[in-house]
């Protein structure tokens, strides 16, 4: 039996393969600590209170059969309001389009806008525009990054690319790297737009920023969200939001992403997502409406969760500066938004007390994990070659109390190696 080519070249996820290994080693009892998943462990970071009793009480109210298509109108209203009032941007309701978290509206965007061939630029590491990409028939266009900017692309990187390009992917706070834009970066970036858009003859389909931005009520110290349309209004008919509840809310399972754009795409994604059938649960969505429209609750729940995020990526920041103080060949940057922490294991060379040479980011991913019990994921995962020995540390599913355990474990690992 044959497949389509499609299926038959798609690929399979690195952090799936690591996952299968933590968790074999977790089913034989050995304490891991597991910084690999983009998730919350219920019992460490458990959803708002209200929303979770709004849930319920949306199900005792027979909440239980087909949403629209585009989501409930009492929640698409509530996003409306919370979006202006939290990012001073305004959309209309018509414009709101809901879904089953902000997976199935990335697709869907790639799907409204690309046809087979079209490129797609977007920065290196990045979750999942190769995968989307290889879903759409699009030509991947990938611009790699540097530690010196936080991985976050610029206008240098991006400009050779932009010419008859469709799409350019942008994720702010990055996953995987927990970074963001800097304005001035994002506003260079978004004049590039513009000026190709003015560039391109009458009936040709312009250039689109796909501006995924489910972090950033998560950031941290000093710095602040930015986003295109508040920087530059003139590019709002180019750009199409990724937004939702997920991470800000520690409500991944409960699976409510919205997006919001130019009217004509935005009808577009919510055909094809109609077609799909990806909507979020309708109680959900109705215990989410209610939600947003309690203030008070909101702010006190981000009051509580965002220090504890912050303690525990700073608990690894602190870490490693101290590893890398003691000679050790590591480092990390300063967390800013999202639930990641980017961190160097320069260990390709070394070897193992077993004799193995440590040669790619796969191979320090085992080591550290073997030795250390300590799991991460290489940014390779994330469409970065196997030679930049740069991990993504996730600290949503592991308490405060394993991840110090799993340090002292990473020193004697480091101090093993020659």
């Amino acid at each position: 039996m044959t497949v389509s080519k499609m299926a038959q070249n798609l690929i399979g996820s690195e952090i799936i393969r690591v996952a299968g290994e933590v968790n074999a080693m977790i089913a034989k009892g050995e304490p891991i600590c597991n910084l690999t998943i983009g998730d919350f462990n219920p019992s460490i970071y458990p959803i708002p209170a209200a929303l979770q009793q709004g849930i319920t009480k949306a199900y005792e109210q027979g909440h239980t059969n087909y949403p629209p298509a585009n989501g409930v109108a009492v929640l698409r209203k509530a996003v409306v309001a919370f979006t202006k009032e939290k990012l001073g941007l305004e959309y209309p309701e018509n414009d709101i389009l809901v879904a089953g978290g902000s997976r199935p509206l990335i697709y869907a965007t790639y799907l409204a806008l690309i046809d087979p061939g079209d490129s797609v630029v977007y920065p290196t590491p990045s979750w999942n525009n190769n995968h989307y990409c290889h879903l759409s028939g699009a030509t991947p266009v990938e611009v790699k990054t540097r530690p010196e900017n936080n991985f976050m692309p610029t206008a240098e990187d991006v400009k050779p690319h932009l010419k008859g390009a469709t799409m350019l992917a942008l994720c702010s706070p990055l996953n995987p790297t927990g970074t963001m834009f800097s304005k001035k970066d994002l506003e260079e970036i978004c004049d590039l737009v513009l000026e190709e858009n003015h560039s391109r003859a009458e009936g040709e389909k312009p250039l689109y920023i796909l501006y995924d931005q489910i972090y950033w009520m998560l950031t941290f110290g000093n710095t602040e969200h930015y986003d295109p349309v508040s920087l530059r209004p003139e590019i709002r008919d180019y750009v199409i939001y990724i937004d939702g509840t997920s991470k800000c809310f520690a409500a991944t399972g409960v699976r409510v992403g919205y997006a919001f754009g130019p009217a004509e795409v935005m009808d577009k994604m919510k055909s094809i997502l109609g077609h799909v059938g990806a909507w979020a649960p309708k109680a959900e969505q109705m215990a989410t409406a209610e939600f947003l429209q309690q203030p008070q609750a909101v702010d006190g729940f981000m009051d509580e969760f965002k220090p504890k995020i912050q303690e525990s990526l700073d608990v690894l920041y602190n870490a490693f500066q101290e590893l890398k103080a003691d000679g050790f060949p590591v480092d990390a940057i300063a967390p800013m938004g999202a639930i990641y922490l980017s961190a160097k294991l320069d260990l390709a060379g070394k070897t193992t007390p077993d004799g193995k040479v440590l040669e790619t980011s796969q191979d320090i991913t085992f080591y550290v994990l073997q030795e250390a019990k300590l799991a991460v994921v290489p940014f390779s995962a994330f469409g970065s070659s196997r030679d930049l020995n740069w991990f993504r540390l996730s600290v949503g599913g592991a308490s405060i109390e394993d991840i110090t355990a799993s340090l002292g474990r990473l020193r004697s690992a480091l101090e093993k190696l020659k």
